[in-house]
């Protein structure tokens, strides 16, 4: 079954931290609380469920102002490399974004970055070269990965279906699959908004969760072995985390470059480990105008706070967020609420 841009996570009742007294940080976020926060950013799903050994999909990140820029300062940050990003290298030796960014299960995200070729070659018909970038975690502890079920439709769909809207959480698109910290993950979003130098800043990110360690909800441990009876305390292999930050603050690669770094120590505060097969990466890019002077380095701090804050949060709703789910003859658990460690106004 294909369901394009369906939150589950809402229509199993499930909620976002906040929803369950879980603040991080003292800054404001944005309307939203979402990637889709910093103006003309856009995020589709597509979802691949059949119920039985079928969990993944497509989340396409897509922001507006390439469609009349084709470049926007953008910067990727490897925290461990064990992973498949297609189109990073050329982020690093020019510092800029060229594409929508589309993450998928391991073994589609070929299909995928092919996908997203032929959307960009329609949009360029006059293009030699493009530089596509597609991410990836790996879902098959829950899902058939070897059936390498992403077809170019299911890409098409995500990307040209994405909204400013808030975007769906957990079980959906490229974390429909996905396991992390012990419990069942996917999905999750969040921003922060601050002003410096006297500019209005946003800054938003949203993950793809998929990563081992044990799971730290405001400082305390939540294990999964001890919480959920049957959940075990087994690793699934190829664990990984996509993490894309978007902001419209005026900033260079360079800079942005700091901040993708930031976003890659954000996982610490909820208990990554960090382990040898993760393929941890975070991309930032920025979409302020060219010509908007940049934010000098001395004021940058922060901005760092928010985005590690937007990064954090953004992980916990793909938790919180997420369904147990069953597939490959696994089952996935989602975090039980009552455990919860909450703060309250």
């Amino acid at each position: 079954m294909t369901r394009p841009d369906d939150d589950h996570g809402a229509a199993s009742g499930r909620v976002r931290a906040r929803e369950l007294g879980v603040v991080v940080g003292g800054l404001p976020t944005g309307p939203l609380n979402a990637i889709t926060d910093v103006e003309g950013v856009l995020v589709g799903h597509t979802t691949l469920d059949d119920g039985a050994d079928l969990h993944t999909g497509v989340t396409a990140i897509v922001p507006e102002q390439l469609l009349t820029t084709w470049r926007l300062p953008a910067a990727v940050e490897v925290g461990n490399g064990y992973g498949k990003l297609v189109g990073s290298t050329q982020i690093g030796e020019l510092g800029v974004l060229e594409s929508p960014i589309v993450l998928t299960g391991t073994l589609s995200v070929y299909r995928a970055a092919d996908a997203l070729l032929s959307y960009v070659m329609r949009l360029r018909p006059d293009g030699l070269s493009f530089n596509c970038v597609a991410g990836e975690t790996n879902d098959g502890f829950l899902s058939d990965i070897r059936r390498r079920p992403i077809t170019e439709r299911h890409v098409l769909d995500a990307l040209e279906g994405a909204t400013d809207g808030l975007p769906g959480e957990g079980c959906v698109g490229a974390g429909t699959g996905t396991t992390a910290l012990g419990f069942k993950a996917g999905i999750g979003t969040s921003s922060r908004r601050l002003v410096i130098e006297g500019v209005p800043v946003t800054a938003g990110a949203l993950v793809q969760a998929n990563f081992g360690g044990v799971l730290t909800v405001q400082g305390v441990p939540m294990p999964a072995a001890e919480l959920v009876r049957g959940a075990g305390g087994a690793e699934p292999p190829g664990n990984s985390c996509m993490i894309v930050v978007a902001t419209d603050a005026p900033l260079d690669a360079r800079r942005l470059g700091r901040l993708a770094r930031r976003a890659i120590f954000a996982m610490g505060r909820v208990g990554a480990s960090y382990s040898n097969g993760s393929g941890d990466y975070a991309i930032a890019f920025s979409t302020a105008p060219a010509s908007s002077p940049l934010l000098p380095d001395e004021t940058l701090s922060p901005l760092f706070t928010a985005v590690m804050d937007a990064v954090e949060e953004a992980l916990l709703n793909s938790l919180f967020k997420a369904t147990t789910t069953t597939g490959q003859g696994h089952t996935s658990h989602a975090v039980p609420y009552d455990r919860l460690p909450r703060e309250r106004p």
